[in-house]
């Protein structure tokens, strides 16, 4: 028996625990940093541990009885699909807690947003170590009571509303999901996800195989998201905290795509031949939509949720392939969307902080020249949103596409050709949403903006002296005093009008690079050396598959 899965499900709960029986205050996130710190430190000891000379086996297994009356067993373990999920679930947990030292909740109670996040990670962790159907559900549930406290206790003015639309569609979709399950079970006769994945279905009729498939399916469709079952994510992101956005792109919609990897596909192969068309096609109108809604958004974070919604059509269609091509895709890009998408995020939220908005149009441009740093690094993001070759974005799309180009026998070729080109067609647009967004906020002449909520009075021209701006990763200096307290002053460079007031902005702090920079780091690293990656996902891939064919 492996002590490290049981450790890294552990360590966060006994945190949890621990921070909600002292009621932690003043020390807090502290704490949460000291936990979320030592799950990553397990989690890097896994991959250490690991053998990656056999990324196809399971490794590190833990498997003791849970419930001996109905032969459920606490089985958990990782091999080359989970392990890369399992690092980055991990090392998004501690980014945000970082962030929380530098961004405490506007809402007040740290403590219980410490609490609430380290249950969110025993849930998220506990799904991609799972090993067991009825574990991997009782995981799959855990995190939705604390993302809804998240949302619903330290997000913006409509987070009641986005809170209850993402418990109701996510709870609708668990319980589909679990009917798939109880079909599996009854067909099978056991809930080991390992011994199910040997048998590539034998064992069960190919009937109940497509009904399982598409109850399993829609279940994990609507944490994916796929289009039109992705109404809540715009939703819940816009209105989420920073740490609540995210975690919620970066690990949590990529627990529905892993069900189809680890569950659906490799489970019941014959439901997943018949319904991957429509799979195909659901993944590509999402993409198409998702490309086409944020072109119509003003407000950033909104636009990113749509986003999402976009390249996860990408991974949908990668599975839809039933290829190794296809599904190292899938894989690829759900890395690559946490990595990318979590940044994308933490810098929406520092620009919402410092503009008191997150409208596009009010933020008036010119990013760039007023914030060096925080402009070059939203910039990067998009491009590696967007796709360029060298960045990580690029792969997972590239891929996923290849696996279109040439699906696996038995599926229609020119349908599946029909999706390429219309997945090519959304790279296009994902292109222009981005450079549309970039050309309104960080081009441009800069154009003063006020917070709605603190209205800026302008001071006349003459009794204000101009304000220098602050230096990058210098904070400003204190200035007259608007009606939220904040420095502002008077200036008319870049073309703004005498007697317009203008808020004092202050670049990168250090506290945020060190959250920023591990994220482009990797997202560089995965993007020049794919194979990092992909050396780990192939073997277990085609294992799953039932197919030796290479990539």
């Amino acid at each position: 028996m492996s002590w490290l899965p049981i450790a890294l499900v552990a360590v966060p709960l006994l945190g949890a625990l621990a921070a909600f029986v002292r009621a932690v205050r003043d020390s807090a996130v502290a704490w949460g940093i000291a936990v979320s710190a030592a799950v990553l430190v397990l989690a890097a000891a896994l991959a250490a541990v690991f053998d990656y000379a056999r990324p196809a086996e399971m490794q590190l297994q833990t498997d003791q009885p849970w419930i001996p009356g109905l032969g459920l067993r606490f089985h958990l373990g990782v091999d080359g699909v989970s392990l890369p999920l399992v690092v980055l679930t991990a090392l998004l947990t501690f980014l945000c807690f970082v962030h929380l030292a530098g961004h405490p909740p506007e809402g007040g109670r740290t403590g219980g947003l410490v609490v609430t996040l380290l249950v969110l990670e025993v849930g998220m962790l506990g799904t991609f170590l799972a090993l067991d159907l009825l574990l991997f559900f009782v995981f799959f549930e855990v995190v939705l009571v604390p993302m809804y406290f998240v949302i619903a206790l330290w997000g913006g003015a409509g987070r009641r509303v986005a809170a209850v639309k993402f418990i109701l569609y996510t709870l609708l979709g668990s319980a589909v999901l679990l009917i798939g399950l109880l079909v599996v079970w009854t067909q099978a006769g056991t809930l080991d996800m390992v011994a199910l994945a040997d048998r590539h279905g034998s064992g069960i009729a190919r009937s109940a195989q497509i009904l399982a498939f598409l109850a399993i399916g829609l279940g994990l469709a609507v944490k994916t998201p796929m289009w039109p079952l992705h109404t809540w994510l715009p939703d819940a992101h816009t209105e989420a905290p920073t740490v609540g956005s995210v975690l919620l792109a970066g690990v949590l919609l990529k627990m529905g795509s892993y069900g189809f990897a680890r569950i659906a596909i490799p489970v019941l192969p014959e439901g997943a031949a018949a319904l991957a068309p429509w799979l195909g096609a659901f993944a590509v109108a999402g993409i198409a939509y998702g490309s086409l809604a944020c072109l119509a958004q003003r407000d950033l974070k909104r636009m990113i949720a749509y986003s999402s919604v976009g390249h996860m059509g990408f991974v949908l269609l990668g599975f839809a392939s039933l290829t190794p091509v296809g599904m190292n895709g899938a894989l690829f890009a759900n890395v690559a969307h946490g990595l990318i998408t979590g940044l994308l995020f933490f810098l929406a939220g520092a620009v919402k902080e410092r503009y008191g908005t997150a409208d596009m149009v009010r933020l008036g441009g010119g990013m760039l020249r007023r914030l060096p740093y925080v402009g070059s690094l939203l910039t990067f993001a998009c491009v590696a949103s967007l796709g360029l070759p060298g960045l990580a974005g690029f792969w997972g799309e590239m891929l996923a596409l290849l696996g279109a180009f040439r699906p696996a026998a038995g599926l229609s070729r020119p349908l599946f050709l029909v999706f390429m080109a219309v997945g090519g067609l959304g790279t296009v647009l994902t292109a222009a949403y981005f450079l549309v967004m970039l050309s309104r906020v960080t081009h441009g002449r800069a154009v003063e903006t006020v917070s709605p909520a603190a209205p800026l009075q302008p001071a006349p021209l003459e009794s204000a002296a101009p304000l220098e701006p602050a230096g990058p990763l210098e904070s400003a200096r204190p200035g007259a005093t608007g009606a939220a307290g904040a420095a502002v002053g008077v200036d008319t460079r870049d073309g703004a009008e005498p007697g317009q007031g203008r808020r004092r902005f202050r670049d990168a702090t250090t506290h945020e690079l060190a959250v920023w920079l591990p994220l482009v780091a990797l997202i560089m690293l995965f993007g020049l050396w794919p194979k990092a990656l992909l050396a780990v996902t192939t073997p277990a891939v085609q294992s799953l598959l039932g197919s030796g064919a290479a990539p």
